[in-house]
């Protein structure tokens, strides 16, 4: 028996194993995914060989582990409390109504709901494009109380995103205004591309205003609107589809910098 212990972690979808010694001092992690083991004492490599050999699934590859990116850094140095990746979609309106919930019966449905709803949907088909490369972040606050419903970052580029609910509703979008059924028409694409505008500045890049509509009756669109971009949240996932705009470093350096809640309170 060499002391050392073999003890499985999730992280991100996927398993790593944790070889440790007697003390509880990790000695190296494999990651099975990668078919690599990352030695942290080098002196133990036979060791920790023997411990892992129930566990390898093939041929791995044997040295320190990767020197941490800016990106990584900057993330290992965030303050849980500045750091806005745990946000749930619609967590803004989560929040709002669980210190007010309103009345128990209610003639008309709680707006907020179905808020929370369109933010929902999105949100969730948004953090399925996570293993395509991309990187979601929900709820950003904004100075003066206004907030980016989704802010998406990924190999495609970067999207503002704003849900909408609009199930079995017919959708009438007159640039700037977008209507819904019979109620009356609201500027959503102005505000959508002004929010979209603070992230360009906030971030330095380019960020797109993309409006997501869950479950409408119909679109209707008389004239194409000036660079907004406008889908169904069913069909969020093409957003996948473009070729790269963004490597995968730039992507990462990007989201780090957005997830922090200091670079938003700077606009």
């Amino acid at each position: 028996m060499n002391g050392l212990r073999v003890v499985p972690a999730g992280q991100r979808g996927h398993e790593l194993l944790y070889v440790c010694g007697p003390d509880g001092a990790n000695a190296a992690w494999y990651d099975r995914d990668t078919g690599r083991v990352n030695l942290i004492a080098a002196d133990r490599e036979a060791d920790v060989l023997d411990a892992l050999k129930p566990f390898l699934t093939g041929p791995v590859t044997v040295g320190p582990p990767p020197v941490p990116t800016p990106a990584e850094l900057a993330r290992l140095a965030l303050h849980p409390d500045d750091d806005l990746a745990p946000n749930r979609p619609g967590e803004a309106l989560l929040v709002a109504l669980d210190r007010d919930p309103g009345p128990a019966h209610r003639l008309r449905p709680d707006p907020r709901r179905r808020a929370l709803a369109a933010e929902q949907a999105t949100g969730e088909a948004l953090d399925r494009l996570e293993g395509a490369g991309w990187h979601a972040l929900h709820s950003v606050p904004l100075p003066g109380g206004d907030r980016i419903h989704h802010l998406l970052i990924g190999p495609g580029g970067l999207f503002a995103v704003h849900s909408l609910y609009a199930r079995k509703q017919r959708v009438l979008i007159a640039d700037p205004t977008v209507a819904l059924g019979r109620h009356d028409p609201e500027p959503v694409l102005r505000r959508l591309r002004a929010a979209a505008d603070r992230a360009s500045y906030a971030l330095t890049a380019e960020v797109r205003p993309l409006l997501a509509l869950l479950d409408p009756a119909g679109i209707r669109t008389p004239t194409p609107p000036r660079g907004v971009r406008i889908l169904r949240t069913a069909d969020l996932p093409t957003l996948a589809r473009p070729g790269a705009v963004l490597k995968p470093a730039d992507a990462d350096a990007l989201h780090a910098a957005a997830r922090d809640r200091r670079t938003w309170a700077r606009l």
